[in-house]
């Protein structure tokens, strides 16, 4: 039986307190739930009868263009302002709400239809840049040529998060524990962007260039990805206090092609997700056995940075990485060879 404590607003007899509308606190309606009317501004606040109202108390202008030739003229027309792309939403509502981001602008890209398709073009898997965690979990394409981006997926927070959550969104917010930074730093990803100067590309590897902080520009906005895919096999290990509903402790991203070729990359553990070029280099050309393992797992305090915070100690994270490094690449090797472990197979 919950003993979790009843609202008042709930007991019976006890009816829930009007929304008051202070003039103080503005936020776009449809960031709080209600139904969105354009240009209309939604104002509201905590209330006696404790319901959660979400308040966000810096003012913005908000744009929801329906194609993305608007949208980059949207960008165009705002030159100099500070500008977040609304997608999922998952980040940008809660910094908004926590004053952690004051943009000048928002522009909010949920209506631009050209930006969700997932399909294959050749060896190239093509993901616009509104597909969510949940549409790559159920993809057929992508459990096919893929199924990497489903381990990956399928460990993110909750199924309501997954549902709204984009892969895009997760890199763009470019914090060191996003869960789709090293497995799209292992695979070969490009990231594709549109703006007033055009449409450019930046590979994964130089994406994150710092905490937070991606090669996106405020008047850009990312259109897809593409991976360019041939056989491998690959691992997904990610360190959480509980399963489901957290953020990694740390992570290890692992493909493994068939003439020994090996990517590495780590996640929660440095500034930003990164690739690790020294265990990449020791591993090339070789037939994976316990020395050469244990010649890699011991290069890895050297490869990061980790912290110590409310979610591990870096001397735990440490030691952690070194088993899933084992674990992963034993688990990328063997799925290459077709003999297991099943992709979502917890591997610690």
């Amino acid at each position: 039986m919950s003993t979790r404590p009843t609202p008042p607003s709930a007991k019976s007899g006890t009816p829930r307190a009007p929304l008051s509308q202070p003039a103080s606190s503005s936020v776009p309606a449809q960031l709080c739930g209600s139904t969105y009317e354009p240009d209309s501004i939604c104002k509201l606040r905590f209330t006696g009868s404790r319901r959660f109202v979400l308040v966000i108390a810096k003012e913005f202008d908000y744009q929801r263009p329906a194609t993305l030739e608007e949208a980059t003229a949207i960008l165009v027309a705002h030159p100099g302002e500070t500008t977040r792309i609304l997608a999922g939403g998952t980040d940008l509502v809660a910094w908004l709400r926590d004053d952690a981001v004051a943009p000048d602008l928002v522009v909010d890209i949920k209506d631009i239809p050209d930006l969700r398709d997932i399909r294959m073009e050749g060896d190239t898997l093509h993901l616009g840049s509104l597909t969510t965690f949940t549409d790559l979990i159920e993809s057929d394409i992508v459990e096919e040529h893929a199924p990497l981006l489903i381990e990956m997926a399928s460990t993110v927070a909750s199924a309501g998060i997954r549902n709204r959550a984009t892969m895009v969104g997760n890199i763009c917010s470019a914090v060191p524990s996003c869960d789709a930074g090293p497995v799209l730093l292992a695979l070969d990803t490009t990231v594709h962007l549109a703006g007033p100067g055009g449409a450019r590309s930046v590979h994964i590897d130089d994406w994150f260039v710092g905490l937070r902080q991606t090669a996106l520009t405020d008047d850009e906005v990312v259109t897809h990805v593409t991976i360019k895919l041939q056989e491998h096999g690959g691992a997904y290990v990610k360190l959480m206090r509980y399963a489901g509903e957290d953020l990694a402790q740390a992570a290890v991203g692992i493909v493994v092609y068939p003439d020994h070729d090996y990517r590495v990359a780590f996640g929660a553990v440095a500034p930003t997700p990164i690739r690790s070029a020294r265990i990449e280099e020791a591993l090339a050309g070789k037939p994976l056995d316990e020395s050469l393992i244990a010649e890699v797992v011991g290069m890895v305090p050297d490869e990061i940075s980790p912290i110590t915070d409310m979610r591990a100690t870096a001397e735990y994270r440490t030691h952690m990485c070194q088993v899933m490094l084992k674990r992963g690449l034993e688990a990328a090797v063997q799925r290459l060879a077709g003999i297991g472990p099943a992709y979502e197979t917890r591997l610690i």
